[in-house]
């Protein structure tokens, strides 16, 4: 087996880079089906609730997925499974842009998100193993800003697509665009394989380990109350905006538009003061923020398109901020040993939350004849309450002493040749991480 020591230094910026591009195609995977809601509803026949289970199908498989994932993923370098996981989530997206009805989309985001969730927290813990406490919120921040990009540049991008092409032109080209990072992953991403054999040999073991700790509990209790406050209520904005409000569905991409340039300022400026004042007092700032914002949205009035653009730009600044300390906080708090286990079952829990969450608020939610969405404001006062109870579950998690200590592998690199005058520049240059 290679070993990693004996790998040349990689720079933190490109590994980053290319872990944002994936969480950029991911993400963009998962959001276009949102705005994308009226036009599959249309042209597939189905109400709000079959439409939440399309949304759901792919957060339900990636957290089922996520559990097995658990068990096993730290028997693998990650580098090995970043690769196979991409690359059949890439062919899942391409059966979707296939699929000709409602049975067999369904299917393919089935498997889309078999393959497409457990990315997140494996993109997660390689971040958690290349960059130390003191650079995470920032590294994380970089990583967030696939979600502004996504918002920004490929959620309109694939409206116009789907719009003049038809929806499952969306996906075919998403999973063409998909491809470049997988070809350079094995050349500019370390192999990752220090933790392998240092993690319970017996996968139940490993998931007894990580499903029973008192302080994993809590990241999890924490993870479900903000995944369950967002995918109550994101799901439907689209519909909501061209059904109650009286937005177009050519204006869409307006909101997102917005959401995204605003995401993408803030997303660093975040990362930056989570990491220099505290990553738990910068939450304790923007989610309650958040909170409140999903109430408004989900009671703006008939015709009040720049109170629903401004309040949903605001929200999607919020909802990011709120997840880059959180998930800054989650990652410090279990072991590196336990690391991939451990975020790959933090992801199952937050798809497989997600997608009761999209399916709930879809049984709460009724239209009738294409008309008004009905109770959607009873669906914004439960995703506030989860909201707040947020901001309560954080203060109760702890990081674990042996990630707050422990070297990045370029870290690693840089004491060890920090005596070597020709490689001072270099290290120096890696060294400030992003």
């Amino acid at each position: 087996m290679e070993n990693e020591a004996e790998s040349p230094p990689h720079n933190e910026r490109l590994i980053l880079l290319i872990l944002t591009t994936v969480q950029f195609i991911t993400i963009l995977d998962f959001m276009i089906v949102m705005p994308l809601g009226p036009q599959l509803m249309r042209e597939l026949s189905i109400g709000p609730a079959d439409f939440g289970l399309i949304v759901s199908s792919y957060t339900l498989a990636a957290g089922a997925a996520g559990l097995v994932a658990s068990a096993v993923i730290d028997h693998f370098a990650r580098r090995t499974s970043f690769m196979v996981l991409y690359a059949g989530f890439l062919i899942g997206t391409l059966l979707c842009g296939l699929a000709p009805n409602y049975a067999t989309l369904l299917i393919a985001r089935l498997i889309t998100g078999a393959f497409g969730g457990i990315l997140g927290g494996l993109s997660m813990a390689v971040i958690g193993d290349v960059f130390p406490d003191s650079r995470r919120g920032r590294a994380t921040s970089s990583l967030m800003t696939g979600f502004a990009l996504a918002s920004v540049a490929g959620v309109p991008l694939g409206l116009v697509i789907g719009t003049n092409f038809g929806w499952q032109m969306s996906f075919i080209a998403l999973s063409v665009v998909g491809i470049p990072p997988l070809l350079l992953a094995p050349y500019a991403m370390p192999l990752l394989n220090s933790h392998i054999g240092k993690s319970p040999g017996h996968p139940l073991r490993s998931m007894v380990n990580v499903f029973f700790h008192a302080n994993h509990l809590r990241a999890f209790c924490l993870i479900i109350a903000l995944t369950m406050s967002s995918f109550m209520v994101f799901p439907y904005l689209s519909a909501y905006l061209v059904s109650n409000v009286g937005m177009s569905e050519q204006q869409l991409p307006l909101i997102y538009i917005v959401g995204g340039l605003l995401t993408l300022i803030a997303a660093p400026i975040v990362g930056r003061l989570a990491d220099q004042r505290g990553k738990l007092r910068v939450f304790r700032i923007i989610a309650p923020a958040s909170a409140l914002l999903l109430l408004v949205i989900t009671h703006v009035p008939v015709g009040q398109l720049v109170l629903a653009v401004v309040v949903f730009g605001c929200l999607m600044v919020c909802n990011v901020g709120r997840m880059i300390p959180a998930m800054a906080m989650i990652t410090s708090s279990v072991e590196p040993r336990y690391r991939g286990a451990f975020l790959s079952a933090n992801s199952s829990i937050q798809h497989i939350t997600g997608g009761l969450g999209a399916y709930c608020g879809g049984l709460i939610v009724t239209q009738v004849d294409h008309g008004p969405l009905e109770n959607f404001g009873l669906v914004g006062w439960i995703a506030t309450t989860a909201a707040l109870a947020a901001v309560w579950l954080a203060g109760r998690l702890r990081p674990a002493e042996s990630t707050v200590v422990a070297r990045s592998p370029v870290e690693e690199l840089v004491r060890q040749r920090s005596q070597n005058p020709e490689y001072a520049e270099a290290v120096a240059d890696v060294g400030q991480g992003m």
